[in-house]
């Protein structure tokens, strides 16, 4: 299929800022969620730590994604080569195992201590829109290359493959994290096939459960394949962050570059003591 990065690479970058800036706008005008804190203070620490992340996202995962793409293509190592695939298919599979087994790997960052340690860091900003997106600690970054290192390996997708599916991971990422206000005619149909901003805002929640849900990226058949779809909660009613990490100074860079590498506080209880939670209810129609 030739060198991807060729031709898809330099327009990747176009195509991942003009989607952040026309987010950034609308979610400015047509607001999900009430805001907690000042934007500039908190877009300056999400520029911070987006900046790392797309230093390291760009020089090691990358690479290290692709040029193994390349050596599975030639080797015809993995998965999709065990079987003879018309053309379309392959690629079409391909995609849909990198999102399947993206899920799992969000999933365990949310399951395995250690990891939950770093992957704190994304949840624990206070509000949640378009610059939350790529706020992630840069050490979850570049561990993360081990995992897309073996998800590359065992799949065995082209550098094609790869790249459109890094690209579309991209920027649906931006969209479910933004903090945009679809009608809910629009975003209902939308979230029967992807991930969109209210589903998405659920699992930001303060409530364990909740943030235990929703970790599906570019398509929600995941989580509705793995009984982990929440989509019943008011949009009003959902309040974004981690509560053991919601005093001021916890939103600060050299807080959340340090905190992964402190003792850690009791994730899902305030700093009085309680513990967020909310009356049980089933996962139903998106809500406004």
């Amino acid at each position: 299929m030739g060198n991807a990065n060729d031709w898809l690479g330099p327009w990747s970058p176009i195509f991942i800022s003009a989607a952040f800036a026309v987010l950034l706008a609308l979610e400015t005008v047509f607001p999900l969620r009430k805001r907690k804190l000042p934007r500039a203070g908190r877009y300056a620490v999400n520029a911070a730590m987006t900046a790392l992340v797309f230093a390291a996202g760009g020089t090691v995962v990358r690479a290290a994604g692709l040029g193994l793409a390349g050596w599975a293509e030639s080797s015809r190592f993995g998965l999709l080569h065990l079987f003879s695939l018309p053309s379309p298919a392959g690629p079409v599979l391909g995609f849909l195992l990198m999102d399947l087994s993206f899920y799992y790997w969000h999933r365990a960052n949310h399951e395995w201590p250690l990891l939950w340690r770093f992957h704190n860091v994304h949840h624990s900003d206070p509000d949640m829109d378009v610059t939350t997106s790529f706020r992630f600690h840069i050490v979850e970054v570049l561990y993360s290359t081990a995992f897309r290192a073996a998800q590359v390996l065992a799949i065995g997708v082209s550098p094609l493959t790869y790249a459109v599916y890094e690209l579309a991971f991209t920027c649906e990422t931006a969209f479910h994290h933004s903090n945009l206000r679809l009608p809910v005619r629009v975003e209902r149909p939308l979230n029967m096939f992807i991930v969109t901003p209210r589903m998405h805002g659920i699992h930001h929640s303060t409530v364990i459960e909740e943030a235990n849900s929703n970790y599906s990226t570019v398509f929600r058949w995941w989580d509705l394949l793995h009984g982990t779809l929440d989509v019943g909660v008011m949009q009003s009613d959902v309040v974004i962050g981690v509560p053991g990490y919601a005093l001021p100074g916890d939103n600060h860079f050299k807080a959340l570059m340090l905190a992964p590498f402190k003792r850690q506080r009791d994730y899902w209880r305030l700093p009085d003591g309680t513990r967020p939670g909310r009356a049980a209810h089933s996962a139903g129609p998106m809500h406004g």
